[in-house]
């Protein structure tokens, strides 16, 4: 027995052994400085910090700091600094060592870092909401310190989903939904392409098994036909970028598991329909620095000649990067199989920003790093001046931040000609706003391409946009609506919110004067009586409706607190039977099923019908991939897990979700839609009502039926049991020569 133990202990020591030595490899074989003494230290301590901890998995617990050192170091391109900070990024979260025993032996750069990780640990959401966005806030200020921060917590919600496995599936779901909410567009908005992808594809994977193995299976069936697609396109290339006498290569690019499902459920068609399946990669070396933009162009001619391009599809982001520092050139042609594919034309110190963001052009000084990429410092600004007013409610803060980390580009000039970036969808308000808080408080118009537009103009790429303003206009509430960039949200919410306190510390001194000059008491009573009178919720309502002039004190309001004793019964209230209804609370309560949230939930015909609620946001059905939410009065409500609504939920509240599988029998209905579309024939309709109603005996409650110019498209709503039903039916129809398209859409 004791021999056995021995022998473990000393497999894991070499394992461990063995993965420092694959990432001191690693390391030496980058440009970065050679500091191989400070990173054996970290680990050193790391190890000895950690000795005797086990992950869920059974592994050492020091072997999930290496592996995120090793992503970090690999596949986001750090150095040194950030190696440490990644190997000591669990030991004060997890050992008695302190920041400060980090600070000493390290050094106060590595201490920042690993501060900052820990400020952050365990995702970046804890039990409550205000805890959530607390620990988001922190998150976002150490970042816009220190960079590192974030990349490295990235490459640890990399590892962490990569062994995702080990987990309950309630874990699994909170995780993956956290990962897809904040994580994957982080990485996205950082330029880490590859991280953003397989963080995309492994929160797909864990929450659609099926689907990402039904795609998967597909993808490897047709790899053989894209291959010979791929040689045959790029052949004709490669004989031109020969004679251009460039050093260049080829490389195939197919869409991600997670896009091509994506693109299926928005654009409704099935895998087989998506074609853009493949793209080309042209990576080369430019003849030198000065050359490399006008090689991307000349690369973009010659292959012109061989393919027709699309006359709407090439994207300059050469000349203008995207706001995380991509460029590349994208073109699309038309092959000879009569299909368009994208070329993106990039050189290899483009593709390397691509593949890893900001940490490609990461600049190394004595001391520690500095960082000058001035879109991300700009981004950085912003999420700082929307940390200065934090709001109170966690979700509002994320998708605040959402709103910019999602944001694509487009490019407005100044009257000056000056370039600026702004998100899509932003308005001239907005655009006030990013110049300047005081622009966007006193704007009350603009010129757009010299031609006057309101406020609420949504601007696009190549507008030339002049604001116009005046010193008697102030910030309306209504701004909020057509506010679609963070900053001028949270700018606007800043002004609005000040105006409010200003009006609330007026409305409080008139009604103290009031009652004063009445000879009545400020108490709470009183109070309580004006706002029943005047329909206000909080005394806070009833200060900014006075402050704000829309109550005037007056008669009324002195009737209805001088009223006679003799009215006291209009004030007194009963409430017999309160005990015995209290009474019966705990035994209704008792009777309800304690869930157990670590274990997967059944759902049988009869809990649906008695004990859990079907979402009316996303309508699952027996046989969807769905999860439980538990709210505060442990009510189950049962979504869809792609549900928008579930993805928020399981970002904000992890600690309720439950995992959930159906254990039905075909004993209950549930509402469907089905969307249908083809070509309009005698006789179609009938066709269709036959296919659904006699093969399989199912009841249709509603049929909408447009044609237009001989095609015609629909909605069916009709009652099944199951998903199994829901594919014989589409399978059915898809049978029927003039339907081109059958799919189950939301209603």
């Amino acid at each position: 027995m004791m021999e056995n133990v021995i022998y473990n202990e000393m497999s894991d020591e070499e394992m461990i052994d063995q993965s420092f030595q694959e990432l001191l490899n690693d390391y030496l074989a980058t440009k970065h400085r050679k500091r191989v003494e400070v990173i054996t230290k970290a680990f050193n301590f790391a190890n000895q910090a950690h000795k005797g901890v086990k992950r869920q998995s059974g592994e050492p617990y020091i072997m999930h700091p290496l592996a995120v050192a090793k992503i970090v170091c690999n596949e986001i391109g750090l150095g040194s600094t950030s190696i440490c900070s990644a190997l000591l990024h669990d030991v004060v979260e997890d050992t008695d060592y302190t920041v400060e025993d980090i600070e000493n032996i390290f050094g106060p750069k590595i201490a920042h870092i690993v501060d900052g990780l820990t400020k952050i640990s365990g995702g970046i959401f804890g039990d409550k909401a205000s805890a959530q966005a607390e620990n988001f806030k922190k998150l976002l200020l150490t970042m816009s310190d220190d960079i590192r921060v974030i990349l490295i917590k990235i490459a640890d919600r990399l590892h962490n989903m990569r062994t995702l496995g080990s987990l309950l599936p309630n874990k699994q779901y909170k995780i993956a939904g956290e990962t897809l909410y904040i994580y994957a567009p982080l990485a996205n908005r950082l330029g880490l392409n590859r991280i953003k992808t397989e963080l995309e594809n492994l929160s797909f994977k864990y929450e659609h098994p099926e689907e990402y193995q039904e795609i998967e299976e597909k993808l490897a069936a047709s790899a053989a036909e894209r291959e010979e697609a791929f040689q045959s396109f790029t052949a004709p290339i490669r004989v031109q970028l020969d004679k251009m006498g460039l050093k260049y290569r080829i490389i195939a690019r197919v869409k991600s598991i997670y896009s091509i499902w994506n693109k299926m459920q928005t654009k409704h068609v099935p895998f087989e329909e998506i074609f853009d399946l493949l793209a080309v990669r042209i990576i080369f070396d430019p003849r030198n620095e000065e050359e490399e933009l006008n090689d991307c162009f000349d690369i973009y001619v010659s292959i012109s000649k061989i393919y027709k391009p699309h006359p709407d599809r090439l994207r300059d982001w050469v000349s203008h990067p995207k706001a995380n520092g991509y460029q590349a050139l994208h073109v699309t042609l038309m092959g000879n199989n009569g299909q368009w594919v994208e070329v993106q034309i990039r050189s290899e110190r483009m593709n390397d920003v691509a593949e890893q963001g900001f940490a490609a052009h990461w600049k190394y000084k004595e001391g520690g790093g500095s960082e000058d990429e001035g879109e991300l410092e700009k981004w950085l600004r912003t999420i700082k001046e929307i940390l200065d007013d934090p709001q109170p409610d966690a979700i509002d803060f994320l998708d605040t931040i959402k709103l910019n980390l999602f944001a694509s580009e487009i490019f407005v000039f100044t009257p000056k000609g000056e370039i600026k970036t702004m998100p899509q969808n932003s308005t001239a308000l907005d655009f006030a706003f990013s110049l300047h808080t005081d622009l966007g408080s006193h704007c009350i118009g603009a010129k757009v391409n010299h031609k006057l537009v309101p406020l609420s103009h949504k601007l696009e790429s190549g507008d030339q946009v002049e604001i116009l303003t005046s010193k008697s206009q102030r910030v309306q509430p209504s701004w909020e609506v057509f506010a679609t960039t963070a900053k001028a949200r949270a700018k606007i919410a800043a002004i609005l919110k000040k105006e409010q306190k200003s009006f609330q510390k007026e409305g409080e001194r008139i009604l103290h004067d009031f009652l004063l000059e009445e000879e009545l008491q400020a108490d709470e009573s009183n109070i309580e009586k004006l706002c029943k009178l005047h329909n206000m919720k909080t005394a806070d309502d009833l200060y900014m409706a006075i402050g704000s002039k829309n109550v005037i004190l007056g008669d009324t309001d002195r009737n209805e607190l001088k009223e006679k004793a003799s009215n006291w019964k209009k004030y007194l209230t009963f409430s017999f039977g309160t005990n015995k209804e209290n009474k019966d609370r705990p035994e209704e309560k008792a009777s309800q099923e304690k869930i157990n949230p670590k274990q997967i939930l059944k759902l049988t015909d009869d809990s649906i019908q008695k004990n859990y609620a079907i979402a009316d946001c996303c309508q699952p059905i027996p046989g969807d991939d769905v999860l439980g939410y538990m709210d505060e009065n442990e009510k189950i409500t049962i979504h869809k897990r792609q549900c928008p609504v579930a993805v928020k939920l399981k970002s904000s509240f992890g600690n309720r979700i439950i995992a959930t599988t159906w254990d039905t029998h075909k004993a209950l209905s549930f509402l469907v839609y089905i969307y249908i579309k083809g070509i309009d024939s005698v006789g179609l309709l009938n066709e269709i009502t036959q296919v659904i109603s006699r093969e399989l005996n199912v009841n249709i409650r509603k049929l909408n039926i447009e044609t237009n110019d001989g095609i015609f498209e629909g909605k069916i709503q009709l009652y099944v049991h199951d998903v199994d039903d829901v594919k014989k039916i589409c399978n059915n129809l898809r049978k029927i020569n003039q339907i081109k398209a059958v799919t189950r859409v939301e209603s």
